[in-house]
């Protein structure tokens, strides 16, 4: 298993710890140009902060990386970004970037997404095993070998104490294995999006602003944030998904009801979507799960 150290601002970092019951976080990076890629979803993801500050002060489990423009990336994780309104988020990254303020450019920042974050209080902070001054961005660890396995029972032990994070090891071998935790919210638009390129699976359109991620299954009735149980839709057609006005079937196919027209005299745009195939994502594993799609039509479909 991998780790990943990043330096990361004390601002965002005091912000966030202040709150225990954040679930999720956006590790934004100032600029999109770099793709992240240093880890696989469910490794270990941690931060330190910038000198004279040179210590660990946290971390969580990595889920995704990907570009978003800075408005939609408040819009989405709002105060989980570390910041207390988009215009604090958007001055930080300007001062990073070294530009002039720009409240009329939507410019995309880099988004890394990670699940179940832990911060340590001030006793706990760890200093960082071989880090050289220069080092900008971050540095990776090998968590099976030297410096890296210290690293991980240092961190082992604070999770443990505290029961931040569940954490595992394989019996045989002793290797760290993170128990990769649920999606949250926020994480699940972002990662919904992304899996159906950014493009309406009815529709084809790609207004990123307008692009709702639709519980195929709702959360409080018992789904989950799984990609398997979203739709990328227009925000209109994620209302008449959500109000049983149209429904996917397990074929993928695009049903509109009757009901449509009948309780509102009108609706003729939708139903020349009627019978079409929808766009599912390429992956397999990211396809619509039949089984929620057949609850969708049975539970929440009106014919």
């Amino acid at each position: 298993m991998k780790a990943y150290v990043a330096v990361t601002d004390k601002d965002w970092f005091e912000h966030l710890s202040r709150d225990s019951t954040v679930d999720e976080v956006n590790f934004w990076q100032p600029s999109p140009d770099v793709t992240f890629q240093a880890l696989d979803p469910g490794q270990l993801f941690l931060f330190k902060l910038h000198r004279p500050d040179d210590y660990i002060v946290g971390g969580g489990v990595f889920s995704h990386w990907t570009r978003l423009p800075v408005s939609i990336a408040w819009d989405t994780f709002g105060p989980k970004n570390g910041a207390s309104d988009l215009h604090e988020m958007r001055s930080r990254i300007e001062r990073y970037r070294k530009i002039r303020p720009a409240p009329h450019e939507d410019y995309e920042v880099g988004c890394i997404l990670l699940q179940q974050p832990f911060f340590f209080s001030r006793d706990e902070w760890m200093a960082v095993p071989d880090w050289h001054p220069n080092i900008v961005r971050g540095k990776g660890y090998d968590l099976a070998a030297e410096p890296g396995r210290t690293l991980w029972r240092d961190v082992e032990l604070r999770l443990r104490a505290t029961r931040r994070v569940v954490v595992e090891e394989e019996e045989r071998y002793g290797e760290p294995v993170l128990v990769r935790p649920r999606l949250g919210q926020a994480s699940f638009r972002v990662l919904v999006t992304d899996a159906y390129n950014r493009c309406c699976a009815i529709t084809g359109g790609r207004a990123l602003p307008v692009l709702v991620a639709a519980h195929i299954r709702p959360f409080a009735e018992g789904g989950e944030h799984r990609i398997d149980n979203g739709l990328l839709l227009r925000s209109d057609l994620h209302t008449l998904f959500d109000r049983g006005y149209v429904t996917v079937t397990p074929q993928y196919r695009l049903e509109v009801s009757k009901r449509l027209r009948s309780d509102f005299d009108n609706g003729e745009e939708y139903f020349v979507w009627h019978g079409r195939s929808v766009r599912v994502p390429e992956s397999p594993e990211q396809q619509p799960n039949p089984e929620f799609l057949i609850w969708h039509n049975e539970q929440r479909f009106m014919p």
